[in-house]
């Protein structure tokens, strides 16, 4: 059998746009011969596959999973995007939505997941580059997450949920201490929802990026110089305003959407009193909104499309 090189395997690469492995998989199935592998690598639906790779996809699913680990709970969620809705409707994208949230409960990073084993000698990201192959839609996944406490529960909550435990908007929420399990839960899920609702920046102000304060404390003193508030003021001015800021992205100072009296701080440490669990606090959250942070290039839309067509003829 020829030797499969590296510089080999890179040619490749280079001459089909295909993921290094898949073309060292290629090359030795055809006993190193590239025109070939090439040919090898358009049988399997690989080389479509790597053309469809530039193109947006801000749509798809996101997908949860956990599991009980002794006093404790881990769960995970994934951003799996497609080009468009029709696709993420689909029972099979559904489906492996579904298997990488649970291989996420043992892979810490989206880099860890897209190598890890699907089935024997078959990783996430060759699972993901068949379905670009079969569907016909550039996918990726795109985003992973997970939590984990080993006293506590970490509860979960799907918004807009196509099928259980897929939907638009994933969340996790850590609850760290003892008591009833299932009261834990509850009270988790609607911290989850609250936080699918207000989508907090962070769990406490200290967690705050430095950056984002900035950012607003800028717009602030523009807009009281353009409100003409005197110079001497604007300082005292915004930093009130900061700190309302602050309150009003700190999932942990944030008023309760169900019951706005209450702060979430205040909301845990009553149940922590109720529980007989005194130290009873939210451990974490994970938001995963799909699409987030994806730039959409919109086309025309389709009666502009066709009234351009009628003009032109």
């Amino acid at each position: 059998m020829a030797e499969i090189t590296a510089a080999l395997v890179k040619e490749l690469r280079e001459r089909s746009g295909v993921g290094m492995m898949d073309c060292k998989k290629a090359l030795q199935e055809t006993n190193g011969d590239m025109d070939a592998a090439i040919d090898w690598l358009r049988a399997k639906g690989l080389s479509k596959a790597a053309k469809k790779a530039d193109r947006v996809a801000a749509e798809g699913l996101v997908a949860v999973a956990s599991k009980e680990e002794g006093k404790g709970e881990v769960a995970a969620a994934i951003e799996f995007n497609a080009e468009t809705d029709f696709v993420a409707r689909n029972e099979l994208f559904q489906n492996a939505a579904k298997r990488f949230a649970q291989l996420g409960l043992e892979h810490h990073t989206v880099e860890a997941l897209h190598g890890a084993e699907l089935e024997a000698g078959k990783t996430v990201q060759d699972e993901v580059t068949q379905m670009i192959a079969t569907i016909g839609e550039n996918m990726q996944l795109r985003r992973a997450a997970r939590l984990a406490v080993d006293e506590g529960v970490v509860a979960s909550y799907v918004h807009n949920a196509v099928s259980p435990g897929v939907g638009r908007i994933g969340v996790l929420v850590a609850l760290h201490g003892g008591g009833d399990k299932t009261a834990l839960r509850e009270l988790g899920r609607k911290i989850a929802m609250h936080v699918a609702a207000t989508a907090p920046l962070a769990l406490n102000t200290d967690d705050l990026d430095p950056a984002a304060v900035e950012k607003e404390r800028a717009v602030l003193i523009e807009k009281a110089k353009e409100e003409g508030r005197p110079e001497n003021m604007i300082e005292k001015i915004v930093s009130g305003q900061i700190a309302k800021f602050q309150k009003d992205v700190v999932l942990t100072k944030q008023p309760f959407v169900m019951d706005p009296d209450k702060t979430i701080e205040q909301l845990v440490a009553d149940a922590g009193k109720e529980l007989g669990a005194p130290g009873l606090h939210v451990a974490g959250f994970v938001r995963l909104a799909l699409g987030e942070g994806v730039e959409k290039v919109e086309g025309p839309d389709f009666a502009s499309e066709v009234a351009s067509m009628t003009s032109s003829s």
